[in-house]
């Protein structure tokens, strides 16, 4: 049987072990849905856990703190212990909290501390633009100018970035490393262990943005010695449109002070003796400022069980297999269309595959016409995320279908070749 035909998608289909998973889903009616890169959809016990806490605070009102179910002052580090396998921390070094950017904000204020020579904040030239805006900032507000400052690293194609130019970069002058897991145009997994080693060994902090990798890839941040790492959980982790970020700070830093400090913050058994002498708690949760946001964190109690009914590694097989799967069809389907393949070919890629086409602007707008959402990237880029807890095999098969029709019938040309306000 060929291995990119309709009947072997079913096989695969059939021999899935996840493939139940796909019914605590709400899918888009006659949609095959492949942008949960940037937004997970909806589990039904996302749904449930939602509508638990709303009748928490309906029936406890001002008590459903500390009383209820999930009592909603010790959430957050609930939360985030149960994050804690999906990130490779200890329970104790993983908050959810805040949002990705604002929980970047307090690392770099936490962790960079400009003096002398080590001045300088390694980044690269193919981050997220939300990443670079955040150092930026934290240079400026330090007087000091990024353009000198902020080094990012040069990539040799567009699209990948290479590790040793990473390490190359870093001289006896830098302060601090952020870098992103997961490449977010191309889905390159950036090598995080060999990284830190070379930043230990040069004593410089590093930390990462996990928000294109939890959740569809492994990771082992307290083993490699990672110093943070920061993420959303809207995307692979289906916690909800603007659902509350998470946070690792290695226990090796439990002791220094957060930089951008807040009462949530606090020792739990302290916090409301209300003196102005903050008595910060002993672990993860130190790096808190606000009050959680407790409705969009009750998402996050129904979808982490799902993860901790399947374990990491099963998850990336199952991704790992769905993109092979996918780059197996487009190979096969629609080499004379032009399209080039911007992603990673071995394990070195995440959970998406990225297509490059001239025309990708319009041609994700005929793919969305067509029944498929896909995800576009200025300026040519067409990214498809088959997501393992509900996407199948035949979802991946139907969508390189209906994108080689568009090409043949010339479709895509109905649509202007310009991306609209959300891309």
């Amino acid at each position: 049987m060929s291995s990119n035909t309709l009947e072997y998608a079913k096989v695969l289909d059939q021999q899935d072990a996840l493939a139940p998973y796909r019914e605590e889903f709400y899918l888009p009616q006659e949609k095959i849905y492949m942008d949960g890169n940037s937004l997970g959809l909806l589990s039904k016990r996302a749904e449930k856990k939602l509508f638990e806490l709303l009748d928490t605070w309906k029936t406890l009102a001002i008590d459903g703190w500390t009383e209820g179910m999930h009592p909603w002052y010790y959430m957050a580090e609930q939360i985030g212990g149960r994050m804690a396998p999906l990130v490779g921390g200890k329970k104790s070094e993983v908050i959810a909290t805040g949002s990705t950017t604002t929980n970047l904000h307090q690392m770099i204020s936490t962790f960079y501390r400009p003096s002398g020579k080590r001045t300088k904040i390694i980044a690269d030239e193919l981050n997220f633009p939300s990443d670079i805006y955040a150092l930026q900032s934290q240079i400026r507000v330090r007087g000091l100018d990024p353009e000198e400052h902020l080094i990012r690293v040069k990539s040799d194609d567009g699209l990948t970035l290479d590790e040793n130019r990473i390490i190359e970069a870093m001289t006896d002058e830098v302060a601090l490393i952020v870098l992103p897991s997961v490449l977010y145009r191309s889905g390159q997994v950036l090598e995080m262990k060999t990284v830190t080693q070379a930043a230990r060994e040069r004593d410089i902090i590093i930390g990462f943005d996990l928000s294109h990798s939890v959740g569809s890839v492994t990771h082992a941040l307290h083993e490699w010695d990672v110093d943070f790492a920061f993420w959303c959980t809207y995307k692979h982790l289906n916690g909800g449109p603007g659902s509350v970020g998470g946070l690792f700070v290695n226990e090796r830093h439990f002791s220094k002070e957060a930089g951008l400090a807040g009462w949530f913050g606090s020792d739990k058994s302290k916090q409301f003796d209300m003196n102005h002498t903050m008595t910060p708690a002993t672990d993860a949760g130190a790096y808190q400022i606000g009050t959680p946001h407790i409705l969009s964190l009750a998402p996050l109690l129904g979808s982490l069980e799902m993860f901790e009914e399947l374990g990491m590694e099963g998850i990336r097989e199952k991704s790992l297999k769905l993109t092979s799967f996918m780059l197996s069809c487009i190979e096969a389907e629609l080499g004379e269309y032009s399209f080039g393949i911007g992603n990673p070919l071995d394990d070195s890629r995440g959970g998406h595959v990225l297509l490059q086409h001239n025309e990708a602007a319009r041609i994700c707008q005929a793919l969305k016409a067509q029944g498929v959402v896909p995800d576009f990237r200025a300026p040519d880029g067409i990214r498809l995320a088959p997501v393992a807890l509900y996407n199948s095999f035949e979802d991946v098969w139907q969508t390189v279908q209906i994108l080689k029709k568009i090409m043949q019938e010339d479709v895509y040309k109905h649509y202007p070749n310009e991306r609209g306000v959300v891309a």
